[in-house]
């Protein structure tokens, strides 16, 4: 396994001194934010699809420093009613140039649609009343199957893999509704999961029962944590709407790697452990949202605890023949 910086952890840094950070931190590899959700500090995507020249300049800022490009990042919701058909530009831009650049994944979220004729996605999260039902099947079979079909035979042609990153308020938030989508699509080869457990923490799931679940369709990690603050979970639960720049209000919010989940490494080591057990033999890419702790500061400490636990070398024990 290698270890690797979401470039996005400190997007106030030029490119190329987020990079110094990464090598400064012995890191192998970077993952950088194409648009959509991300302001996309460190890639101007319309200079990369149009100019050769601008690749090379991009890719070569990467490479000088030992660094590799593990993937390209267009978190968005290329569903949405209304903006979708923009975010879906950003998308397929950005798979145009993981394929030129020979990046092998593009990580994404499912995106969320609304119901039939609204303007606003909806995230319907019970079964009942009886037209929530209704309106995930106009979600699922009339509008993401059909783009996913779509898109993955687009990303197939190009030789790039879409990593979908389960989350809430997005169609695919769980590892159920990640293999449903997979299952629907009918490409495990070109689409699977980007594994960010901290939002299916907050959501309650057992991160080694969805590692086990997932399995080979793990193709991309994300290595981010949450705390959860219990005064205001035992009040008012997990469902928060607090902004999550006030995190002494939060039932929950993002911290950084050892300082939340309960275990600290521990819980990484097993994390690791886990993923190793299923095949998974990829970079885990540390990512900071800490509102309470310095971005720089909180890349150092979760690339830290990550090399205390990671598993470097291919394993090569067996048994005695005896």
């Amino acid at each position: 396994m290698k270890i690797g910086l979401i470039t996005d952890s400190v997007s106030h840094l030029p490119f190329e001194r987020a990079l110094d950070l990464a090598k400064g931190h012995g890191l192998s590899s970077v993952e950088v934010a194409t648009g959509n959700w991300s302001e996309s500090p460190h890639a101007d995507l319309p200079a990369l699809v149009s100019s050769a020249e601008a690749r090379a300049e991009f890719a070569g800022k990467i490479a000088d420093r030992g660094l590799s490009l593990s993937a390209l990042n267009a978190n968005g919701n290329q569903l949405h009613p209304v903006s979708g058909p923009e975010h879906n530009k950003v998308v397929r831009d950005t798979i145009e140039v993981a394929g030129a650049l020979g990046v092998p994944t593009v990580v994404m979220m499912s995106g969320l649609p609304g119901a039939r004729g609204d303007s606003s996605p909806n995230w319907i999260t019970t079964s009942w009343p009886p037209e929530n039902l209704d309106v995930l099947a106009y979600q699922w079979d009339e509008v993401a199957i059909p783009y996913w079909k779509e898109l993955a035979a687009f990303a197939r042609d190009k030789g790039v893999r879409l990593a979908i990153e389960a989350c809430g308020a997005q169609l695919v938030y769980s590892a159920s509704t990640m293999l449903r989508l997979i299952d629907g699509v009918g490409a495990p080869e070109t689409v699977g999961a980007n594994l960010d457990p901290s939002h299916l923490m907050w959501m309650g799931a057992d991160i080694p029962t969805v590692i086990r679940t997932l399995g080979s369709s793990i193709f991309h990690v994300h290595a981010k944590d949450i705390r959860v603050n219990k005064p205001e979970a035992a009040r008012d639960g997990l469902l928060d709407t607090v902004a999550i720049t006030n995190p002494g209000d939060r039932a929950w919010n993002y911290v950084t790697l050892g300082l939340g989940h309960p275990g600290g490494a521990t819980f990484w080591a097993d994390f690791v452990y886990m993923l190793r057990s299923v095949g998974y033999d990829g970079t885990l890419n540390i990512e900071h949202e800490d509102a309470l702790v310095n971005s720089v500061e909180g890349v150092g400490r979760a690339a830290d605890l990550l090399k205390q636990v990671t598993l470097v070398d291919a394993p090569d024990w067996t048994p005695a023949q005896i």
